[in-house]
């Protein structure tokens, strides 16, 4: 089993790893295993965890599991929207760009920072976790108690190419506009949820981005 170490921006992805990429990953002898970005340390008693503020607590994290030699691969899996500016690459970024290319600049940008070859692979999510929930409208509907806003959501979903496309104006992200719909969205709870109800292949299919990170994990097994 090669063990893979996925750093995450809280526990939602936390809790994804482990129920939705765990048990497809097993399967072929590969073993992720999220740890949540460590926010600040103290002498005594738990670290706080959770949320991206800086790159210093992040390359920090990145470090100490770069360390593990039992670690067949460190990654990553944070928002693409709203990442900090301090982070390498961000405020040199081309204009002109479409997200994606945006997003696989900036993860160039982070492997060639820390510069350790195939060891390392960098992942940001386009824009952000809740366009896995698009992936399925009629899914995130049910789990919401909400099967009338199935339609809205999918009018929704057919206006992008992909989930992964749905934009990153603060009013307009994924987020938003599930909170907009569902007042009482609550990301720890249901997006778990829902992802896990969507399923890993059709997240896969809709989320090309996505499922090209994923197949880097699974080929893990294959080497």
């Amino acid at each position: 089993m090669r063990k893979v170490l996925i750093l995450v921006e809280g526990q939602t992805e936390e809790r994804f790893v482990k129920d939705v990429l765990q048990p497809y990953l097993w399967d072929g002898g590969v073993h992720p295993e999220p740890k949540i970005v460590t926010t600040k340390r103290v002498k005594r008693g738990a670290h706080f965890k959770g949320g991206i503020t800086n790159f210093k607590k992040v390359e920090d994290d990145l470090r100490r599991f770069l360390g593990d030699t039992d670690a067949a691969l460190v990654t990553t899996m944070f928002d693409y929207y709203g990442l900090p500016d301090d982070f390498p690459g961000k405020l040199t970024l081309p204009q002109g760009r479409n997200s994606r290319e945006r997003a696989q600049e900036l993860e160039a940008a982070l492997e060639s920072h820390f510069n350790v070859g195939t060891r390392f692979l960098a992942y940001f999510m386009i824009h952000e976790f809740e366009a896995l929930l698009f992936s399925d409208p009629l899914v995130l509907a049910s789990v919401m108690n909400a099967p009338s806003a199935h339609s809205h959501l999918q009018a929704i979903r057919n206006g992008f190419q992909t989930p992964e496309e749905i934009n990153d104006d603060p009013r307009t992200t994924p987020s938003a506009r599930v909170l907009k719909l569902f007042p009482g969205y609550r990301k720890r709870l249901h997006g778990p949820l829902t992802t896990d109800r969507i399923g890993l292949d059709t997240m896969r299919r809709e989320c090309t981005h996505f499922n090209q990170w994923v197949s880097r994990l699974e080929n893990l097994g294959c080497a």
